[in-house]
């Protein structure tokens, strides 16, 4: 129970320190929307995206399976390594997001489920996909460690609580994009916090997995 326990605060941290300023993007998406982009295309395009990024970092959790638990830990460094950068490179960032154009005609279905279908197989949702994969493709240096000495049941759950936030994320943003002061405040000052919580989220691994016990000083 230990263990599923540590996988859900792991799966909260990480999340929120590397998803924090994508809330930026989907302001953006959400300030585009009209009858030929609905809001609809923008969730699932998240999901979409998001799910590849997923995807991609599951050689953690596999590799995890045939490597000793303590020395997995070591992959740690790399949110450590990250957070320092960020803290040593503090530049001004922009923010590019791809234009979504407006070319593509909404087909208008009552039916739910032939729209959601729609949805999925429209272009615009695959535009959303794209720019969340562009955008997060720095995660995987951060899931791959996270992923990587769990048990399928603790991994279950850090997948659980990721697809949960991410839900609770596009929902925010939503919200936000009619409170221009309070986005542009979460913008600014929730960015200057991750790089500790990436340098505390790489701490926590190497401990939760064992990996300080590899110091020669601990073993004596």
């Amino acid at each position: 129970m230990s263990h599923l326990i540590a996988a859900f605060t792991e799966g909260i941290v990480a999340f929120t320190a590397t998803n924090i300023d994508d809330i930026i993007i989907l302001l953006l998406f959400f300030s585009q929307i009209n009858g030929n982009f609905r809001r609809r295309h923008i969730f699932i395009g998240q999901y979409l995206g998001f799910a590849a990024i997923v995807i991609a970092s599951l050689p953690g959790y596999f590799g995890g399976l045939v490597v000793q638990r303590e020395w997995i830990g070591l992959l740690g460094l790399l949110p450590i390594a990250i957070g320092f950068k960020q803290l040593v490179d503090r530049k001004p960032e922009t923010t590019e997001v791809q234009t979504v154009s407006s070319d593509f005609k909404q087909s208008s279905h009552r039916n739910p489920i032939v729209a959601f279908i729609g949805s999925i197989l429209h272009p615009q949702t695959y535009k959303v996909a794209a720019v969340t994969v562009a955008n997060g493709g720095d995660n995987i240096s951060i899931y791959i460690p996270l992923f990587a000495g769990h048990t399928f049941a603790s991994l279950g759950v850090i997948l659980i609580v990721f697809f949960f936030m991410l839900g609770v994320l596009c929902a925010v943003a939503y919200l936000l994009s009619r409170q221009a002061a309070i986005a542009y405040a979460l913008s600014r000052y929730g960015k200057l916090v991750v790089p500790f919580v990436l340098i505390g989220l790489g701490l926590f691994i190497m401990y939760e997995r064992g990996t300080f016990s590899l110091l020669p000083w601990v073993k004596g």
